[in-house]
């Protein structure tokens, strides 16, 4: 297996991948994808393959080439560039030791509080400290722009309207403001909107950005977060706003969203224009039956799931990704991936297996 991913080496070719998130042809071969990948997880395949042999962990420039490096050996076109850092918007977090065993460890994880976030009234609303674009340090991006091979693109995430109201007001909190004090839940979607449309302008500016992806979780494993009327009123204009700048800046729209969205997955194919969808669970709505519904419409991308990955040997994954991809590329518009992210807890070698397997698909 390791032997095939150094000795048939992927060559990056982000035109084509912009064909296949536009459905505009099928793929000459399969194209990996994913939202992003763990630190320690870049870092065990560095070490694993001996891609930072000849450069500095402690040279800022040296570890932006790492990125490069990494997710050129694994086969991506694009890969995420972090530019608003987790501490960018002031949450209340809770800190959990991460229970991951061996190196991969960590050493702690973060969740958003779910009562009570930082705003609770129209008082904490006027006193909070909003970042601005402004404040961002475009430095690594900036780097990017003079540096990134031209057959690949980099991304950032943007358009977390739902999870950061949610984030500030606490999910609890947001149920009963929905009913008691919908004003302030307006002027919360408004103020977060408003820094998301103008971070994705940013993007756009850049031409090393290839991709926009939009990633807000707005659902559960049976129902959406929060009702579909309010998704529609309050957080979908949002997604329909970012969209609309990266077609008019010539980018394709992604949407990265967990959970059941099945009673809104028609508005974000006709009313927010999304080009494709990502993140999918087995135990809600496999990849490949979402395929069969929404392939005519919309690029498909990743859901090899993760708490498959986790718990399967290899002959079973070798199975699930060849059968997932005897269905996703009949047609035109599907990227392989994990159903969520490639987190420091999956295996390295299952997630290894699942990349290997999709370079053997046409051989």
């Amino acid at each position: 297996m390791e032997r095939l991913l150094v000795e048939r080496p992927i060559h990056p070719n982000v035109e084509e991948l912009l064909a296949i998130l536009r459905r505009e042809k099928k793929p000459e071969r399969v194209h990996p994808i994913e939202l992003f990948l763990d630190k320690e997880i870049k870092e065990a395949v560095s070490y694993r393959f001996g891609l930072k042999d000849d450069l500095n962990r402690d040279d800022p420039e040296d570890a932006l080439k790492m990125e490069i490096r990494v997710h050129r050996f694994l086969g991506y076109d694009v890969f995420r560039l972090p530019i608003i850092r987790k501490d960018y918007f002031t949450l209340n977090r809770n800190p959990k030791k991460d229970t991951v065993a061996g190196s991969l460890n960590r050493g702690d994880r973060e969740w958003a509080e779910e009562h009570r976030g930082p705003i609770q009234t129209w008082e904490d609303f006027a006193s909070y400290p909003w970042p601005t674009i402004d404040g961002l340090d475009l430095r690594d991006l900036e780097w990017m722009e003079k540096n990134l091979p031209s057959d690949m693109g980099c991304y950032d995430l943007t358009a977390h309207i739902l999870e950061m109201v949610t984030f500030l007001l606490g999910y609890e909190t947001l149920c009963y403001k929905i009913y008691d004090d919908m004003p302030l839940v307006e002027a919360l979607c408004q103020k977060i909107g408003e820094f998301y449309l103008a971070y994705t302008r940013l993007l756009c500016s850049f031409d090393c950005v290839a991709v926009i992806w939009g990633s807000d979780d707005m659902g559960f494993r049976t129902s959406t977060m929060v009702s579909p009327v309010f998704l529609r009123e309050k957080i979908l204009p949002w997604h329909k706003a970012c969209a609309e700048i990266a077609h008019q800046n010539g980018r394709p729209y992604l949407i990265h969203a967990c959970g059941n969205l099945e009673e809104i997955m028609d508005d974000l194919i006709e009313k927010v224009g999304i080009d494709a969808k990502h993140s999918f669970e087995d135990a809600i709505l496999p990849v490949t039956e979402a395929y069969k519904r929404y392939s005519d419409r919309v690029a498909l991308l990743g859901g090899i799931d993760v708490d498959f990955l986790c718990r399967s040997e290899e002959p079973a994954i070798r199975r699930r990704v060849r059968e997932t991809l005897e269905v996703c590329m009949a047609k035109k518009g599907y990227c392989l991936g994990t159903g969520n992210t490639v987190a420091n807890y999956i295996p390295l070698e299952s997630y290894l297996i699942m990349l290997d397997e999709g370079r053997r698909f046409f051989s």
